[in-house]
């Protein structure tokens, strides 16, 4: 599997590791070995214009997806994973984690929202949370080389 990453900020970022934790992602969800994924890292205000653009919200956000797999059997990108460390960073204000640990959640949320999981409601998110701690602590315990 192939992951790219565009880091079009200033904050420090792992970019190592999160295109590791996103193959990782990949793997765990069984996906294609010749399968790709895109990282763009930006900031606040790319965020804001990205959300308004395509998701209707004149606000900057912490994660987009941008699948690219449906309709074409054909492709082998899944699609894009856009984030934004600088809200992740308000984020983190409100739990109990570090910067480091939140772009970790992300990449990995981000990731399976390309791959169908979503949570829209209770159950879905219920799943998709549960997902997304299974991959991280099996990242974890498999350990973080790239």
């Amino acid at each position: 599997m192939d992951v790219f990453l565009a880091n079009e900020q200033g904050l420090p970022v792992d970019e190592a590791r999160l295109c590791a934790l996103a193959r990782h992602a990949l793997g765990t969800e069984s996906v294609d070995e010749e399968a790709e994924l895109s990282i763009l890292v930006v900031d606040r205000e790319h965020m804001r214009r990205l959300n308004a653009r395509f998701a209707s919200n004149d606000y900057a956000t912490d994660v987009l997806a941008f699948p690219m797999l449906e309709g074409d059997e054909d492709s082998t990108t899944i699609g894009d994973v856009v984030l934004c460390p600088d809200v992740a960073r308000d984020n983190v204000a409100e739990l109990d984690h570090s910067l480091a640990r939140e772009l970790d959640v992300l990449i990995v949320h981000g990731t399976l929202h390309l791959l169908g999981y979503d949570h829209q409601n209770a159950t879905d998110k219920e799943r998709m949370d549960g997902r997304v701690t299974d991959v991280l602590d099996d990242f974890n315990r498999v350990g973080s080389r790239p």
